[in-house]
């Protein structure tokens, strides 16, 4: 907060497609998508309209006790994307909320199941894994930086390995190292199952860990290792859903059928508050019950299905279909690919991990040992304010450099963002001259 302080702050007055614009008029590719949000550009057409329709039709009205037709619309939207179980959507407004709603219902359903259940009353999360801010999130993440300080105020939860394969937690190789993950999770659960409600876990790619990419297979399963033990699957797919992977969600690549998903930021194509938990009409019966039982959910905010976000998600699930934006990003992950090659010129980039358009580049102070710099040089804060000199926006995790621009961006776009973000790098950790022709 005190370098905050000290350093003047670029003010954004406005926005349209990938460029952002402050207040003296400069320009700015979005490079990290307004953090991980924004999907087909700002002030898209097509969602501004539908913002526009719905304000002067119906702003806001409670979902206690009523509804409103976005809500129920949208709704019916996403149970149609998504795995044919989950049928039941439940709406917040934030990512940390839906999966704390997750945790709350797979807890409350174990409870409402009876004596023989209530000794379930633990979650199991990933290391490093990153859940969201608020007190229920925060237990299941695992980024110390982030939730040590608050570690009185939690509950307590099993945490198991994550299949690193850049720092692999048991200093093993890849294909052993997620063979022996896959045995400890196995090892919890056996061990533990009749304590366990759920297991939480960002599919396919960690994103506040720095973008680490799961092995193939290990959400799978990780899927069979949870019905075998009656166990809930749990996904956040906060920042992994609508396009970010490649894929409409990151469970499309194992086609995985979890008890509860966890889904916002893009959910409106990064315009408004917006989010949703679904889950199986199994978890949703148990909560019936005449009103003297009290098995409701008791969970409600003030804003839950607001009708011009729900018009803006519509219209932004909208936009993937008429402009084919899964279709048309596949070229565009390819070029990523290709164009991230090139950092293996730099010294100082220990390694760089993709899936789809989620990009970490982790800068180490030595690439053999994988040393990382002493953190008072702040390496990676240091090459996101060279970019943004150059006219780029891009938000560090640690040292690891994100890359997670809007669906929308060009070729030409992207090609600028790869080469300033190496030139960024280049000139902070002073290396070899680039070369011309690398990007």
């Amino acid at each position: 907060m005190k370098a905050w302080i000290e350093c003047s702050q670029t003010v954004i007055e406005r926005a349209k497609g990938v460029y952002l614009y402050d207040t003296n008029g400069t320009k700015y590719l979005d490079g990290v998508s307004s953090l991980w949000a924004n999907i087909h550009g700002h002030s898209h057409p097509t969602i501004v309209n539908a913002i526009k329709r719905q304000l002067v039709k119906l702003d806001h009205s409670t979902m206690l006790g009523l509804t409103n037709v976005p809500a129920i619309l949208f709704a019916k939207k996403l149970v149609d994307l998504t795995p044919n179980n989950l049928t039941r959507v439940f709406y917040s407004d934030d990512g940390a909320t839906a999966v704390e709603i997750a945790l709350k219902m797979s807890f409350q359903y174990w409870k409402l199941k009876g004596k023989k259940y209530a000794k379930k009353k633990k979650f199991v999360s990933f290391s490093n894994s990153y859940h969201g801010d608020t007190l229920g999130s925060v237990s299941v993440g695992g980024v110390a930086m982030f939730h040590e300080v608050f570690k009185p105020l939690l509950f307590r939860t099993i945490k198991v390995s994550y299949p690193s394969c850049y720092r692999c937690p048991l200093k093993e190789e890849p294909h052993l190292c997620e063979i022996d993950q896959l045995k400890e999770i196995e090892s919890v659960f056996k061990a533990h199952h009749q304590e366990i409600c759920g297991v939480v876990v960002e599919p396919m790619i960690q994103g506040a860990a720095g973008m680490v990419p799961m092995p193939k297979g290990f959400l799978k399963n990780l899927e069979k290792l949870t019905k075998q033990f009656g166990i809930h699957l749990i996904l956040d797919e906060v920042a992994t859903a609508f396009g970010r992977t490649g894929k409409m969600f990151a469970l499309d690549h194992e086609k995985i059928r979890p008890d509860f998903l966890a889904l916002a930021k893009g959910i409106t194509g990064g315009t408004l508050p917006l989010a949703a938990t679904l889950t199986t009409v199994e978890i949703f019966q148990s909560f019936l019950g005449e009103y003297e039982e009290f098995k409701s959910f008791f969970h409600g905010h003030t804003y839950t299905g607001n009708p011009i976000a729900c018009s803006a998600a519509l219209a932004n699930l909208e936009i993937f279909q008429k402009e084919n934006t899964l279709y048309k990003l596949q070229g565009k992950i390819h070029l990523l690919k290709t164009l991230l090659k090139s950092f293996k010129n730099l010294s100082h980039v220990g390694d760089v991990r993709q899936l789809g358009f989620m990009v970490g580049i982790e800068l180490v102070f030595n690439r053999s040992s994988k040393k990382s710099f002493p953190v008072v040089q702040r390496i990676g804060h240091q090459v996101v304010l060279e970019a943004h000199r150059r006219g780029v926006i891009l938000r560090p995790l640690g040292d690891t450099i994100v890359l997670m621009p809007p669906l929308s961006i060009t070729s030409t776009q992207l090609r600028k963002l790869v080469k300033t973000t190496y030139d960024s790098i280049h000139t902070i950790t002073q290396e070899q001259k680039p070369q011309r022709n690398s990007i």
